[in-house]
């Protein structure tokens, strides 16, 4: 894969509720701190997609736009799921998949640690059971579990999973060679930073600007930051007090604000 390119679909950056937020005084919406006149800073609930050099897709996530974004993004379908946790923001629009099985003719694999993928089964318990083609008024999902320091190798592409704090809860972020992505986190352990340390792009939540009890925020991400060293990095689960243009202008030289259908390309 040497002189290779992975590329990242951003389908979305939002936090759990997206931007704007359902209400509003005219009830179209609650924009917070964010211009309803920029369109970047519309975004619905947080997802990507990595391509990998062979053309194969891998899903992270399947929140509850995910058929708006696949559209939108001019993605038919992907050849796995790889889930981050198991909240609603991210795993809810599963349903949606079901053209992905009868663009491969195959049961999906998603890849999520036991206790994601219990609950993504006792919410989708239809989606799992063994699949054919003459079920395809369903989706047909086949699980696989990750166990948080593995190396896993997914559609051809190697990732190297860690354990995140999500206050309460945990997720999963991953390193993919040049790339890193970690959504939902708020606290990284030392084993996870040196495994980013030196990644060319790393992706990173970052709700709002003040400190969060489950997710970070700009302050902590600068700090990561000093110790990872990457060379570009991209905030993602935006919450509606993260203006997209305030962002772009004070916003240190290599870090920038994620928005719905960026488009980028990292050497593997």
């Amino acid at each position: 894969m040497t002189g290779s390119c992975l590329t990242v679909t951003v389908l979305g950056c939002g936090c759990s509720g997206g931007v704007p937020l359902i209400g509003g005084p005219d009830g179209r919406g609650e924009w917070g701190d964010c211009d309803p006149k920029e369109p970047r800073n519309r975004r619905t609930r947080t997802s990507i997609v990595m391509t990998g050099p062979d053309g194969k897709r891998l899903l992270v996530d399947t929140g509850p736009d995910l058929r708006s974004q696949l559209i939108a993004n001019g993605i038919p379908y992907a050849d796995a799921i790889f889930y981050t946790h198991e909240h609603a923001d991210h795993i809810a629009g599963l349903d949606d998949v079901r053209p992905f099985n009868w663009a491969l003719q195959r049961p999906i694999d998603a890849f999520g640690t036991q206790k994601t993928l219990d609950e993504v089964i006792q919410r989708f318990e239809y989606a799992f059971r063994p699949w054919t083609p003459k079920d395809a008024f369903r989706p047909g999902i086949a699980p696989h579990v990750v166990i948080a320091g593995e190396t896993r190798e997914i559609v051809g592409l190697t990732l190297n999973i860690f354990e995140q704090s999500h206050g309460r809860n945990t997720s999963l972020g991953f390193r993919c060679g040049n790339f890193a992505y970690c959504t939902d986190v708020v606290e990284l352990s030392e084993d996870a930073l040196s495994l980013l340390e030196g990644v060319d792009t790393w992706m990173v939540d970052c709700l709002q600007m003040k400190p969060h009890s489950a997710h970070a925020w700009l302050d902590r991400v600068l700090e990561w930051r000093e110790r990872i060293r990457p060379r570009r990095t991209i905030l993602t689960h935006l919450g509606p007090f993260m203006d997209w243009a305030e962002m772009q202008r004070t916003l240190p030289s290599g870090v920038e604000a994620a928005f719905d259908g960026l488009v980028f390309s990292v050497p593997v």
